[in-house]
């Protein structure tokens, strides 16, 4: 008889180590979510400071109006509560909502068709059970009849985004060295750089969503809300062809290097997302981008020209642009245009300042920047914005005079260029010491 209870005590802890595994099985699943989920940068989309994670309604300025994020948390009426994980994975990888309605390309379901299985099973497990519910519901979208109808996005959806099974084939077939693999895995399909980082068509689309597509890809994107994004290619002026492996994993693990700092939506993208990656997958992802060759394959390679240097220390400021530069930034960024990095980011050989387009450093001039911390660099800087104490023609000399100096020798910029740039210019990124994702 005294068996039969050690019998039972003996199922009690069975079942007690079978409950436990499951749950540690479960809760590592979740923290896997919750890593995707920082490597797909989805906060910076559907997250605002001052309003519950996830809870959408961040907006975005299309051609064709402004389209708002929804709400990803698990709330059954305003969230995603009711998507079981197949609908989870179909408005994710494929762009279909769970009503079967196709969803904006502001959500960059053609880079998330790469997503494996595994990953999508991993983030539905992070958004139902380690995201709070929040009953936050959407803005309306501001597009007017008839390009508020979502039908014809289907025909776009057929034409340029990728079927899940075709696209991670492509991802698998392409590189042999498993490390770039996993880099080309993570910047083509979580990370979505092409997003951003590559230039596109007549609809929108993105030209090339991998290396293998074309060399356009990550080649310099369009404006996005003022800000140009770079090459992310070995070009040597305007893209990485100067930064080693160690630069690019320091940027986007910190947002700076002795290169430069981010800004616009990049800092964003750092804060919410790439900081969190592993020291391995950050690798990855440099030797990665190293391998993309320039697309641009006219440029002349950078070499800093002291003439400028010379000129100011001799106390001529004479060249247009020189005085504005001398009494407003060389404090920072030195006469020798070399800054402080990485505190003060150099602007001689910068990718910003030698862009076509000079939108970029216009903006940072207009309405200044904060670079926030991040784990690993805990201090924040903060340039002013000059808008209120130059004069439009001022800020013009001034980028002519920076996009001159020191070898960069790109464009001069006009009275008229900052005029008309002023119309886009972005908010100031703090809010309330907070970057704003807006």
């Amino acid at each position: 008889m005294k068996f039969f209870p050690f019998l039972a005590f003996t199922s009690s802890v069975l079942f007690f180590s079978y409950d436990a595994s499951a749950n540690d099985e479960k809760s590592a699943l979740i923290e896997e979510g919750r890593y995707l989920a920082a490597a797909s940068d989805c906060a910076a989309c559907h997250s605002i400071h001052g309003k519950p994670e996830y809870s959408g309604g961040v907006s975005f300025s299309l051609p064709i109006g402004t389209v708002h994020s929804t709400n990803i948390t698990p709330d059954m009426e305003h969230g995603i509560g009711k998507y079981s994980e197949a609908e989870f994975g179909k408005a994710l990888r494929e762009g279909i909502r769970r009503d079967g309605a196709t969803l904006y390309p502001a959500m960059p379901y053609p880079s998330y068709a790469r997503l494996t299985d595994h990953d999508v099973h991993a983030l539905y497990a992070y958004f139902h059970d380690g995201v709070e519910a929040s009953s936050v519901a959407t803005p309306d979208n501001g597009i007017r009849w008839p390009l508020s109808m979502r039908w014809p996005l289907t025909f776009w959806r057929w034409m340029f985004s990728p079927a899940p099974v075709k696209a991670q084939a492509k991802t698998l077939q392409t590189f042999r060295d498993p490390q770039i693999a996993r880099g080309a895995y993570l910047v083509e399909g979580p990370a979505h750089c092409g997003a951003c980082h590559s230039p596109r068509g007549l609809a929108m689309q993105e030209k090339a969503l991998t290396a293998a597509d074309s060399e356009a890809f990550l080649s310099g994107g369009v404006a996005v809300d003022g800000w140009v994004p770079t090459s992310l290619r070995q070009e040597n002026r305007t893209g990485l062809g100067r930064w080693s492996e160690e630069d690019i994993v320091a940027f986007l693990k910190t947002g700076r290097n002795m290169q430069g700092e981010s800004f616009g939506a990049m800092t964003s993208a750092i804060v919410h997302g790439t900081q969190h990656l592993s020291a391995a997958d950050l690798l990855a992802m440099a030797k990665y981008l190293r391998t993309l060759q320039p697309y641009d394959k006219t440029q002349k390679n950078w070499v800093y020209d002291p003439a400028s240097t010379n000129t100011l220390r001799r106390a001529d400021v004479s060249a247009r642009g020189a005085k504005v530069y001398i009494d407003n930034c060389a404090a920072c960024h030195r006469t020798d245009g070399k800054g402080y990095p990485a505190v003060f980011p150099p602007l001689a050989g910068n990718p910003v300042v030698m862009g076509e387009n000079p939108a970029s450093l216009v903006h940072i001039i207009q309405s200044g920047a904060t670079l926030p911390k991040t784990k690993t660099a805990p201090s924040a800087f903060t340039m002013p914005d000059f808008m209120h104490r130059l004069s439009d023609q001022q800020i013009a000399d001034v980028t002519t005079f920076i996009r001159h100096a020191w070898g960069n020798n790109a464009p001069a910029v006009s009275r008229e260029d900052v005029v008309n740039l002023k119309k886009d210019m972005p908010p100031r990124n703090m809010v309330d010491g907070e970057i704003s994702l807006n």
